[in-house]
């Protein structure tokens, strides 16, 4: 077990020893928002497109998207240019598929190290 997210009022959220939930259940906007800030991000309309984008693939398929399936995703709802690879690691600097899933609640993308 690793550290523990404090989400709403005295919610104590537990997390692996590489910050992803241990329990998928438990992650709610305040939970992304709060590890982002663990990041030094501040989540905009663009970081919420992919968490979404990657929490819908998830509970679709149960595993995470490749980087060329989630922008192609991404490409159709929310435009190419923001479906860049370049603009999507501007977005998620420690790796878009790691970083995205941990916000998303995720597991760790099997491919990523």
């Amino acid at each position: 077990m690793g550290a523990l997210i404090n989400g709403e009022e005295n919610e104590k959220i537990l997390t692996d020893k590489d910050g992803y939930l241990i329990h998928l259940s438990d992650w709610h906007e305040k939970v992304a928002t709060d590890m982002a800030k663990k990041e030094a991000l501040i989540l905009s309309k663009d970081h919420w497109h992919v968490i979404y984008s990657l929490r819908n693939y998830y509970q679709q398929y149960h595993k995470i998207p490749s980087i060329r399936m989630l922008a192609n995703q991404l490409a159709v709802q929310i435009g190419a240019a923001k479906a860049d690879s370049v603009y999507l690691h501007s977005l998620f600097p420690a790796g878009v598929l790691k970083q995205a899933s941990k916000l998303a609640g995720l597991p760790r993308p099997a491919r990523c190290m």
